[in-house]
Protein backbone atom coordinates (compact mmCIF):
# COMPACT_ATOMS: atom_id res chain seq x y z
CA UNK A 1 0.00 0.00 0.00
CA UNK A 2 1.09 3.26 -0.58
CA UNK A 3 1.06 5.47 2.45
CA UNK A 4 -0.43 8.80 2.39
CA UNK A 5 -2.08 8.35 5.52
CA UNK A 6 -0.78 12.49 6.49
CA UNK A 7 -0.85 15.61 4.39
CA UNK A 8 2.91 14.98 3.55
CA UNK A 9 1.37 12.15 1.15
CA UNK A 10 4.47 10.78 0.84
CA UNK A 11 3.18 7.56 -1.18
CA UNK A 12 5.92 4.99 0.28
CA UNK A 13 4.88 1.47 0.26
CA UNK A 14 6.27 1.41 3.94
CA UNK A 15 6.16 -2.48 3.96
CA UNK A 16 9.16 -2.54 1.86
CA UNK A 17 10.47 1.32 2.59
CA UNK A 18 10.75 4.02 5.33
CA UNK A 19 7.76 6.50 4.77
CA UNK A 20 8.53 10.48 5.29
CA UNK A 21 7.73 9.68 8.86
CA UNK A 22 10.48 7.69 9.16
CA UNK A 23 9.11 4.45 9.88
CA UNK A 24 7.60 1.09 8.36
CA UNK A 25 4.54 -0.57 8.31
CA UNK A 26 3.97 -2.36 11.72
CA UNK A 27 3.90 0.33 14.70
CA UNK A 28 7.33 0.78 16.92
CA UNK A 29 6.43 1.47 20.20
CA UNK A 30 8.87 3.65 22.73
CA UNK A 31 6.79 2.89 25.68
CA UNK A 32 3.62 1.29 26.95
CA UNK A 33 2.51 1.95 30.77
CA UNK A 34 0.47 4.33 33.12
CA UNK A 35 1.03 8.64 32.01
CA UNK A 36 0.42 10.55 35.41
CA UNK A 37 1.37 14.19 33.85
CA UNK A 38 -1.56 14.53 31.29
CA UNK A 39 -3.91 17.05 32.32
CA UNK A 40 -5.95 16.43 35.18
CA UNK A 41 -8.97 15.43 33.51
CA UNK A 42 -6.92 13.19 31.56
CA UNK A 43 -4.65 11.61 33.64
CA UNK A 44 -6.97 11.25 37.08
CA UNK A 45 -5.97 8.85 40.07
CA UNK A 46 -4.73 6.25 38.14
CA UNK A 47 -3.17 7.08 35.06
CA UNK A 48 -3.91 7.29 31.11
CA UNK A 49 -2.67 3.86 29.42
CA UNK A 50 0.29 6.16 26.92
CA UNK A 51 1.33 4.21 23.85
CA UNK A 52 4.24 6.31 22.72
CA UNK A 53 4.48 5.13 18.79
CA UNK A 54 7.93 6.30 17.05
CA UNK A 55 8.00 8.58 14.46
CA UNK A 56 6.23 11.61 13.36
CA UNK A 57 5.08 13.22 9.76
CA UNK A 58 6.58 16.55 11.36
CA UNK A 59 10.17 17.69 11.74
CA UNK A 60 10.16 19.76 15.03
CA UNK A 61 13.68 20.63 15.78
CA UNK A 62 13.19 21.40 19.85
CA UNK A 63 10.88 18.05 20.03
CA UNK A 64 11.13 16.97 23.39
CA UNK A 65 10.50 13.41 22.35
CA UNK A 66 13.22 13.63 19.67
CA UNK A 67 14.76 9.85 20.13
CA UNK A 68 11.72 8.42 19.46
CA UNK A 69 10.24 10.54 16.51
CA UNK A 70 13.78 10.82 15.17
CA UNK A 71 16.14 8.11 16.11
CA UNK A 72 16.26 4.65 15.96
CA UNK A 73 14.65 3.55 19.32
CA UNK A 74 11.53 1.33 20.13
CA UNK A 75 9.95 -2.14 19.14
CA UNK A 76 8.08 -3.25 16.29
CA UNK A 77 4.92 -5.16 17.26
CA UNK A 78 1.90 -6.43 14.92
CA UNK A 79 -1.77 -5.10 15.65
CA UNK A 80 -2.48 -8.27 17.47
CA UNK A 81 0.64 -7.83 19.96
CA UNK A 82 -0.88 -4.29 20.19
CA UNK A 83 -4.54 -5.44 20.99
CA UNK A 84 -2.91 -7.69 24.10
CA UNK A 85 -1.57 -4.17 25.19
CA UNK A 86 -5.06 -2.62 25.19
CA UNK A 87 -5.89 -5.70 27.68
CA UNK A 88 -2.94 -5.30 29.91
CA UNK A 89 -3.56 -1.62 30.51
CA UNK A 90 -7.15 -2.29 31.01
CA UNK A 91 -5.87 -5.01 33.66
CA UNK A 92 -3.88 -2.16 35.14
CA UNK A 93 -6.78 0.36 36.19
CA UNK A 94 -5.63 3.10 33.78
CA UNK A 95 -9.03 5.47 32.90
CA UNK A 96 -8.13 5.57 28.93
CA UNK A 97 -6.04 4.20 26.23
CA UNK A 98 -3.93 7.25 25.16
CA UNK A 99 -2.60 7.04 21.52
CA UNK A 100 0.82 9.58 20.88
CA UNK A 101 1.47 10.52 17.70
CA UNK A 102 -0.78 7.86 16.23
CA UNK A 103 -1.46 9.46 12.77
CA UNK A 104 0.96 7.27 10.95
CA UNK A 105 -0.21 4.00 12.19
CA UNK A 106 -3.79 4.17 12.33
CA UNK A 107 -3.92 1.33 9.63
CA UNK A 108 -2.60 -1.08 12.71
CA UNK A 109 -4.57 0.81 15.24
CA UNK A 110 -7.87 0.18 13.40
CA UNK A 111 -7.10 -3.69 12.34
CA UNK A 112 -5.71 -3.87 16.48
CA UNK A 113 -9.57 -2.73 17.27
CA UNK A 114 -11.02 -5.10 15.22
CA UNK A 115 -9.06 -7.53 17.77
CA UNK A 116 -10.17 -6.15 20.90
CA UNK A 117 -11.67 -3.20 21.47
CA UNK A 118 -10.98 -1.40 25.15
CA UNK A 119 -14.30 -0.81 27.22
CA UNK A 120 -12.40 2.56 27.94
CA UNK A 121 -12.34 5.59 26.27
CA UNK A 122 -9.57 6.05 23.46
CA UNK A 123 -7.53 9.26 22.62
CA UNK A 124 -5.85 10.27 19.68
CA UNK A 125 -3.13 12.48 21.12
CA UNK A 126 -1.13 14.32 17.39
CA UNK A 127 0.74 17.32 16.43
CA UNK A 128 -2.52 18.70 14.47
CA UNK A 129 -1.23 17.87 11.42
CA UNK A 130 -3.20 15.46 10.37
CA UNK A 131 -5.16 14.65 7.49
CA UNK A 132 -9.10 14.98 7.53
CA UNK A 133 -9.70 11.99 5.15
CA UNK A 134 -7.72 9.82 7.86
CA UNK A 135 -9.64 11.34 11.06
CA UNK A 136 -13.10 10.40 9.06
CA UNK A 137 -11.58 6.94 9.30
CA UNK A 138 -11.47 7.25 13.15
CA UNK A 139 -15.40 8.82 13.51
CA UNK A 140 -17.41 6.88 16.29
CA UNK A 141 -14.05 5.14 17.46
CA UNK A 142 -11.57 7.55 19.04
CA UNK A 143 -13.16 9.11 21.86
CA UNK A 144 -11.28 12.09 22.66
CA UNK A 145 -8.84 14.00 20.93
CA UNK A 146 -6.19 15.84 22.04
CA UNK A 147 -3.99 18.13 18.94
CA UNK A 148 -1.90 20.47 19.06
CA UNK A 149 -2.10 23.78 17.28
CA UNK A 150 1.39 24.97 17.20
CA UNK A 151 1.53 27.40 15.07
CA UNK A 152 -0.50 30.36 13.91
CA UNK A 153 2.83 31.67 11.83
CA UNK A 154 3.37 28.84 8.74
CA UNK A 155 6.96 30.47 8.14
CA UNK A 156 8.18 29.70 11.65
CA UNK A 157 6.27 26.41 11.29
CA UNK A 158 8.43 26.06 8.10
CA UNK A 159 11.54 26.67 9.68
CA UNK A 160 10.95 25.04 13.35
CA UNK A 161 8.98 21.93 11.89
CA UNK A 162 9.13 21.72 8.00
CA UNK A 163 5.58 21.97 7.41
CA UNK A 164 4.49 25.40 5.38
CA UNK A 165 1.20 24.20 5.64
CA UNK A 166 0.58 23.78 9.28
CA UNK A 167 -1.84 26.32 10.45
CA UNK A 168 -4.73 25.56 7.43
CA UNK A 169 -3.95 22.04 7.94
CA UNK A 170 -4.36 22.14 11.77
CA UNK A 171 -7.78 24.03 11.38
CA UNK A 172 -9.03 21.75 9.36
CA UNK A 173 -8.43 18.59 11.46
CA UNK A 174 -9.56 20.32 14.70
CA UNK A 175 -12.18 21.47 12.68
CA UNK A 176 -13.11 17.29 11.69
CA UNK A 177 -12.35 16.33 15.34
CA UNK A 178 -14.84 18.67 16.99
CA UNK A 179 -17.25 17.50 14.43
CA UNK A 180 -16.81 14.15 16.05
CA UNK A 181 -16.54 14.64 19.47
CA UNK A 182 -17.24 17.63 20.49
CA UNK A 183 -16.90 19.40 23.66
CA UNK A 184 -15.37 17.80 26.44
CA UNK A 185 -18.18 14.99 28.50
CA UNK A 186 -16.98 14.33 32.29
CA UNK A 187 -18.09 12.01 35.00
CA UNK A 188 -16.81 12.36 37.87
CA UNK A 189 -14.10 14.57 37.15
CA UNK A 190 -12.61 12.49 34.58
CA UNK A 191 -13.13 13.10 30.52
CA UNK A 192 -15.10 10.52 29.10
CA UNK A 193 -15.03 12.12 25.20
CA UNK A 194 -14.69 15.15 23.80
CA UNK A 195 -11.48 17.27 22.10
CA UNK A 196 -8.63 19.68 24.44
CA UNK A 197 -6.47 21.78 22.25
CA UNK A 198 -3.11 21.84 23.66
CA UNK A 199 -0.67 24.62 22.96
CA UNK A 200 3.47 24.69 24.01
CA UNK A 201 4.80 28.16 24.17
CA UNK A 202 7.37 28.46 22.40
CA UNK A 203 10.59 31.07 23.72
CA UNK A 204 10.80 34.12 21.46
CA UNK A 205 7.36 33.68 20.06
CA UNK A 206 4.78 35.00 22.05
CA UNK A 207 3.26 36.37 18.73
CA UNK A 208 3.05 33.39 17.09
CA UNK A 209 1.07 32.01 20.45
CA UNK A 210 -1.26 35.07 20.73
CA UNK A 211 -1.69 34.17 17.25
CA UNK A 212 -2.81 30.41 17.93
CA UNK A 213 -5.48 31.48 20.69
CA UNK A 214 -6.97 34.25 18.27
CA UNK A 215 -7.68 31.28 16.06
CA UNK A 216 -8.84 29.36 18.28
CA UNK A 217 -11.47 31.97 19.30
CA UNK A 218 -12.36 32.70 15.97
CA UNK A 219 -12.99 29.06 14.83
CA UNK A 220 -13.95 27.10 17.49
CA UNK A 221 -15.25 29.94 19.51
CA UNK A 222 -14.58 29.27 23.34
CA UNK A 223 -16.62 25.52 24.22
CA UNK A 224 -13.48 23.85 23.39
CA UNK A 225 -10.89 24.08 26.13
CA UNK A 226 -7.54 25.08 25.58
CA UNK A 227 -4.12 23.64 27.72
CA UNK A 228 -1.33 26.21 27.32
CA UNK A 229 1.81 24.39 28.02
CA UNK A 230 4.98 25.95 29.63
CA UNK A 231 7.20 22.46 29.36
CA UNK A 232 9.47 24.14 26.86
CA UNK A 233 13.13 23.06 27.21
CA UNK A 234 15.33 22.98 24.48
CA UNK A 235 15.85 19.70 22.98
CA UNK A 236 16.64 18.05 19.70
CA UNK A 237 17.91 20.58 17.59
CA UNK A 238 17.06 23.83 19.41
CA UNK A 239 20.83 24.51 19.95
CA UNK A 240 21.08 25.42 16.34
CA UNK A 241 18.38 28.03 16.68
CA UNK A 242 19.32 30.42 18.85
CA UNK A 243 15.63 31.71 19.25
CA UNK A 244 14.49 28.52 20.78
CA UNK A 245 17.88 27.81 22.84
CA UNK A 246 16.21 28.87 26.14
CA UNK A 247 13.31 28.06 28.42
CA UNK A 248 10.47 30.92 28.16
CA UNK A 249 10.25 33.60 30.64
CA UNK A 250 7.90 34.02 33.09
CA UNK A 251 6.65 37.35 30.91
CA UNK A 252 6.53 35.39 28.21
CA UNK A 253 4.45 32.84 29.80
CA UNK A 254 2.25 35.80 31.19
CA UNK A 255 1.51 37.50 28.11
CA UNK A 256 0.21 34.57 26.83
CA UNK A 257 -1.94 33.80 30.10
CA UNK A 258 -3.41 37.38 29.68
CA UNK A 259 -4.36 36.70 26.60
CA UNK A 260 -5.69 33.29 27.13
CA UNK A 261 -8.44 34.97 29.88
CA UNK A 262 -8.40 37.66 28.03
CA UNK A 263 -10.24 35.40 25.07
CA UNK A 264 -12.33 33.44 27.53
CA UNK A 265 -11.13 30.05 26.57
CA UNK A 266 -11.49 28.38 29.15
CA UNK A 267 -9.06 24.75 30.34
CA UNK A 268 -5.60 24.67 31.85
CA UNK A 269 -2.22 26.86 32.55
CA UNK A 270 0.82 24.40 33.04
CA UNK A 271 3.17 25.41 35.79
CA UNK A 272 6.53 26.65 34.47
CA UNK A 273 8.21 24.22 36.78
CA UNK A 274 7.31 21.40 34.27
CA UNK A 275 9.90 22.64 31.79
CA UNK A 276 12.25 19.89 32.58
CA UNK A 277 13.88 17.20 31.37
CA UNK A 278 12.60 14.39 34.34
CA UNK A 279 9.19 14.66 32.83
CA UNK A 280 10.32 12.90 29.62
CA UNK A 281 9.35 9.46 29.77
CA UNK A 282 11.72 6.50 29.81
CA UNK A 283 11.32 4.73 26.40
CA UNK A 284 11.89 1.61 27.55
CA UNK A 285 9.30 -0.92 26.01
CA UNK A 286 10.43 -3.97 24.68
CA UNK A 287 8.07 -6.66 23.58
Amino acid sequence: MLCNLCPRECGIDRSKSLGYCRMGELPKIARIAPHYDEEPIISGSRGAGTIFFCGCSLRCVYCQNYDISSGDIGAVINPYQLSEEYRRLEDMGVHNIEFVTPTHYIDAILESLDIYRPSIPLIYNSSGYDKVSSLKRLDGIIDIYLPDFKYSDDALALRLSGCADYTKTAVDAISEMIRQCGSPITDDGIIKSGVIIRHLILPSHVRNSIGVLELIKEKFGTDIPVSLMAQYFPAGRAADHPDINRRITKREYDKVLDKLCELKLDGYAQDMASADKRYVPVWDYNN
